[in-house]
């Protein structure tokens, strides 16, 4: 991609959530072996020292190498995310809360808030609690380290987002329910580390009331529709038991009226008149 592509754009400044996209980039780059580790870390330098659209292109202009399926380049052009992605989600900056305390006592962060980068929290003879379920992320992986003194920090992530735990536990423990579940694409990254003695770590995966309550109505919705699809079902068969009780009636009708011989009636007459 070249300035000549977006004229004007290069010089309007880049976000935080732009430079960690770059660097995100250059971490595959590095994996796939197109980099080399001092090279690695001479871009990713300049990726965070970079103030501008026009300063952030160069930096991934040869990756990959010809002949390689391309890997996705930086957009100069700032596009809404879809509904419900998680780009959404990864805002960049610093994060409206990184650090936390609970001495005999209790602390939460939940609802509406921004991870940081690294969250770091203590709790001796207390405990706190960590919602992530409607936070948005200040870049695509967060560290949670944690320190329970006989005391507990529980974590609560969404669906669709990865766990490592890599916490130390001595008579205490770190949950690993959590470890080994794939994320989506796209999604943060969660590591959990730190240390307990005498406490714990516990981590869940669970969705929000609201996502619940709407799965909760959707099933009820299902087995309405379910409900009256039977019913109609039922009424279309009683009509046809009708329909066809009156045919038979219908027919035997028939059958005394042109029949050849007397009906029960007639026959009792004309025993009468005989007698």
């Amino acid at each position: 991609m070249t300035d000549d592509a977006a004229p004007g754009l290069p010089d309007l400044r880049a976000s935080d959530a732009d430079r960690e996209r770059v660097a995100e980039v250059l971490r595959d780059a590095l994996a796939e072996g197109r980099l080399d580790m001092t090279e690695f870390e001479e871009r990713l330098e300049e990726t965070y020292n970079a103030r501008t659209y026009g300063e952030l292109a160069p930096i991934t202009r040869d990756l990959p190498v010809a002949g390689v399926t391309p890997a996705p380049l930086v957009s100069l052009h700032k596009e809404p995310p879809a509904e419900g992605s998680w780009a959404g989600r990864i805002v960049g900056g610093e994060g409206s809360s990184t650090w936390a305390v609970a001495v005999m006592s209790g602390f939460q962060r939940r609802g509406r808030w921004t991870a940081p980068r690294r969250f770091n929290c203590f709790a001796f003879w207390g405990g706190g609690e960590i919602d992530l379920r409607e936070a948005n992320f200040a870049a695509g992986e967060i560290e949670i380290n944690c320190v329970a003194i006989m005391g507990g920090v529980q974590i609560t992530v969404p669906p669709g987002v990865e766990v490592v735990v890599r916490g130390i536990g001595v008579m205490g423990g770190f949950d690993q329910r959590e470890t080994g579940v794939p994320g989506d694409p796209g999604a943060p990254r969660v590591v959990v580390g730190g240390f307990a003695f005498w406490g714990g770590v516990g981590i869940e995966r669970k969705k929000t009331r609201a996502a619940r309550r709407q799965e909760k109505l959707d099933r009820k919705a299902a087995k309405r529709e379910l409900r009256s699809s039977s019913r109609g079902d039922e009424g279309e068969a009683h009509r046809r038991i009708l329909e066809g009780h009156k045919d038979l009636q219908h027919g035997h009708g028939l059958g005394q009226g042109h029949g050849a011989g007397p009906g029960p009636r007639e026959d009792r007459r004309e025993r009468r008149y005989e007698d």
